[in-house]
């Protein structure tokens, strides 16, 4: 969610729903990671994702995987990933596919990946769910995280998810039974 990808769509939605994960991600410790798509012509992530802290791995390649090799073979507990960003086509449906082929499950958080081309979104999210990828949406991943009303991070998790997320585009997508999503 870099500064040159702006004009994609839905863009301040995404970052706004992608920001709300991430907050989640450091209330309940869940490990991290942020990387950015050739920073140099791209430019840096855009602020309001809040990231700060957080040390971006430069790539040039589509998938995360090669650039967090480290940080994956450093997990070998690690048993599911959580995915947002953009492009869908692109870098989404890469690390997905590389994930997926290290035996990880994958969840996409659908309300926080976009496309500039909304179609390429849809036939992305099609292909990382034929291929074992879960869709999922932020606030469904948020209380799976949480699992309980009764643990420790509930209200603060509570306070984060009270607002819905803002809409991104998706209920057209879905409506009138995609056969893509089917």
């Amino acid at each position: 969610m870099q500064e040159k990808f702006r004009h994609v769509a839905y863009f301040p939605q995404i970052v706004s729903v992608a920001a709300r994960m991430l907050k989640v991600a450091r209330l309940l410790e869940v490990p991290t990671v942020l990387t950015e798509q050739y920073p140099q012509g791209l430019g840096p992530t855009v602020p309001e994702l809040g990231a700060a802290g957080l040390q971006p791995l430069s790539k040039t390649c589509f998938s995360m995987v090669p650039v967090a090799r480290q940080e994956l073979d450093a997990r070998p507990q690690l048993r599911s990933v959580l995915l947002c960003g953009i492009e869908t086509q692109a870098c989404i449906l890469n690390t997905t596919l590389d994930l997926l082929d290290r035996g990880l499950q994958v969840h996409v958080v659908v309300d926080a990946c976009s496309s500039r081309s909304q179609v390429d979104r849809l036939v992305a999210l099609a292909r990382m769910r034929q291929s074992g990828a879960f869709l999922s949406t932020s606030e469904g991943l948020i209380l799976q995280l949480v699992g309980d009303a009764a643990h420790p991070q509930f209200k603060e998790i509570q306070k984060i998810i009270k607002e819905p997320a803002p809409d991104s585009g998706l209920l057209g997508l879905f409506q009138g039974q995609n056969p893509l999503l089917r």
